[in-house]
């Protein structure tokens, strides 16, 4: 009966949550910009051309949609579970760049760095495999995952080509087409392998929450009720 409850009790916070966690992401993202305009540099275009930064609001989002969804005790949408999808994996990818190939670098302060790069896509991705209030997602629209960034990368080389601005300093016109191919190439194959580590955790449901409590999932995906 206690473990019921217990079940039930963290299935009520989810919704919550994810909305709290959101608002402190903002938060975040706000006074690492008000520090920007301090010493400034106010340009949103610069501030939120970062691939980090666009994929925290981005998440930010997604993160208050889906808690409102949760505390409205409505079912997940098929598009939103999508786009939650999508969001989870480029914040995989920013905190897995981040910590291996470029760790300490930028102007922010290191407590929020740590907060973007590193506690956000934990939370996010613990988020996604353990609260199973998604569907299975079908391979063939793996594919969808790699628009946005080709999008920011289109604009970012625009920008690159026009004023002189890039936000990485691989994506430099002058570091020549070898070095920005190979390094785009990059960027989309680790978006890629995220999604597909993403898509097939939606295929691993040990719990699934619902507005009474947590119903467990067998291996053929059918639902076993727990009642109260």
């Amino acid at each position: 009966m206690r473990s019921r409850l217990a079940l039930r009790a963290f299935a009520s916070v989810i919704g919550p949550a994810r909305i709290t966690v959101a608002a402190l992401g903002f938060v975040v993202l706000g006074y690492a910009y008000a520090l920007r305009i301090a010493v400034g540099d106010s340009n949103p275009l610069d501030y939120f051309g970062y691939f980090t930064n666009q994929t925290t609001l981005l998440v930010c989002v997604v993160l208050i949609v889906s808690g409102s969804f949760r505390v409205s005790r409505r079912a997940i949408p098929g598009w939103l579970n999508l786009l939650r999808a999508m969001a989870t994996a480029y914040l995989v990818v920013v905190g897995v760049v981040y910590n291996t190939l470029v760790p300490g670098t930028g102007s922010a302060p290191a407590w929020v760095s740590a907060v973007l790069h590193i506690v956000l896509p934990l939370i996010v991705t613990m988020d996604w495999i353990l609260v199973a209030d998604r569907a299975r997602l079908r391979w063939r629209r793996l594919w969808l995952i790699v628009v946005y960034p080709l999008v920011w990368v289109t604009v970012v080389l625009v920008r690159g080509a026009t004023d002189g601005w890039v936000p990485y300093g691989f994506l430099l016109p002058e570091r020549g087409f070898a070095s920005l191919g190979a390094h785009l190439l990059g960027l989309l194959g680790a978006v890629l392998a995220a999604g597909a580590l993403v898509w097939a955790a939606s295929r691993v449901n040990l719990w699934r929450p619902t507005p009474d409590g947590l119903y467990p999932i067998d291996s053929s995906g059918s639902e076993r009720v727990m009642r109260g």
